[in-house]
């Protein structure tokens, strides 16, 4: 693990190396009035929030199993005089905020479920439910979306359009966004664009994305043969043509994850050597039954479109080999759900959250996150055009470091104030775009 010190000055190298190059589309100007409304009302609801925050995490609930939560969040949303629609998909609940002024619409997500942990909680107001806890940050999201609605429904007299809060179950089993949108979801809500984001181990007070795919493409692939008497010399083609796909060395620093908030190689490095890579599990699986012998084998890529070339090229190699008549197919039997950010919108959102709050909060990201990680939201970004962002939540001087899914777990709570000014300043700027 790195040291506390090093990851302090890993950051501020960052932030401060890394502003000069800062350069997104120029938003139109801003009406600094209404930011300062957002902070002046985020200040006051904070401690309100917090206390929120503190009860999810408290009753943290599986993915399909959200009842509780989602009863908190509509009471909430009704409080401030939404029209609310509960069982979504599940335990969804949308949110909706209509100005009755003609506009456009602008869709925020949060997802709310937590995740199956035996791990002690870091914090005072640990989980009651045993064997679960909220080590993915969902609470804190949770808490920003219901910020969010306070704070613009606070406005809503100022604001054009219509919002749209969507409160997701299931993210973690990535089952709740294509539930909510089998139940319906489209036809409640009319959305242009749809918003969401998610905790990164950053220092608190900042965001990154980048157009396009934040995380790698992440598959598995799988090659099936006729069986016949002896595949040994096919089965070791096979897996020397799967592993010659790789063109990250055994050395590389690549493989450090602590390397990917490095200043010089790191994603906020244009020249990261997070960028242009293939990757192959070396457990390369192989089954076989009386007709059919199949390889499989898990592949990344930081190119969105690189796998399907890849998988492509391995069927024409196959086709015009010595195995050609033993060889059937080559599909992809598993798929990470790929977040794909609109570039035009991405540009404008870190371009306004630049303008009203410091590009110093604002940090673009290159390359992508190479670790197999992905998000339902994508199927969202399917059907509407849209933006997932990673916010930090780190505070290295306090020992708090935000990297999901790891055993101390902890958020900065202050980075519930930052993401619901950054984030309500920016629907706010996207409803008069």
């Amino acid at each position: 693990m790195t040291s506390i010190k090093k990851l302090i000055k890993i950051v501020l190298v960052i932030q401060l190396a890394y502003l000069p190059s800062l350069i997104f589309a120029q938003s139109k100007t801003v009406d600094s009035n209404i930011h300062e409304k957002v902070k002046t009302r985020t200040e006051l609801i904070f401690d309100s929030l917090v206390s929120i925050r503190r009860d999810f995490h408290t009753y943290p609930e599986l993915a399909e199993q959200e009842k509780r939560t989602s009863t908190k969040i509509a009471t909430y949303l009704k409080s401030l005089g939404l029209e609310v629609h509960t069982g979504v998909g599940g335990y969804g609940v949308v949110g909706i905020l209509r100005t009755n002024k003609k506009g456009k619409g602008i869709a925020w997500r949060a997802d709310i479920d937590a995740l199956a942990s035996d791990h002690l909680d870091v914090v005072d107001f640990s989980s009651k439910n045993e064997g679960v806890r909220h080590i993915c940050g969902h609470d804190v999201h949770t808490t920003i979306g219901l910020g969010i609605a306070n704070v613009l429904t606070s406005l809503k007299e100022n604001l054009t359009g219509t919002i749209y809060f969507i409160f997701q179950p299931a993210e973690e089993n990535w089952e709740g966004a294509k539930a909510m949108l089998n139940d319906g979801l489209l036809n409640i809500i009319s959305p242009d664009e749809i918003y969401a984001l998610h905790i990164a181990p950053m220092s608190e007070g900042m965001i990154s994305t980048k157009a396009r795919n934040p995380y790698a493409d992440y598959k598995g692939i799988e090659l099936t043969f006729k069986n016949v008497e002896n595949n040994t010399e096919l089965i070791n083609y096979t897996k020397d043509l799967l592993l010659n796909l790789q063109n990250v060395s055994a050395d590389s620093k690549f493989w450090d994850n602590r390397n990917l908030l490095d200043p010089n190689i790191g994603l906020g490095n244009p020249n990261t050597i997070f960028k242009g890579y293939v990757t192959v599990n070396t457990n390369i699986a192989v089954k076989e039954n009386d007709d059919e012998i199949s390889i499989r084998a898990y592949l990344s890529a930081e190119k969105e479109t690189q796998l399907d070339i890849l998988l492509s090229e391995i069927k024409k190699t196959f086709k015009a080999s010595d195995y050609a008549d033993q060889f059937i197919n080559g599909a992809f039997y598993y798929e990470t759900s790929l977040v794909l950010n609109d570039a035009q919108l991405t540009s404008s959102a870190m371009a306004s959250i630049g303008k009203i709050y410091g590009n110093e909060h604002v940090l673009p990201l290159y390359g992508a996150i190479p670790d197999g990680r992905g998000d339902d939201f994508s199927l969202f970004q399917r059907e509407i055009p849209g933006v997932y962002f990673l916010m930090g939540a780190s505070n290295f001087e306090k020992g708090i470091i935000s990297m999901p899914h790891s055993p101390n777990f902890a958020v900065d709570e202050n980075s519930i104030a930052s993401g619901v000014n950054f984030f309500s300043s920016m629907i706010i700027e996207r409803l008069k775009s």
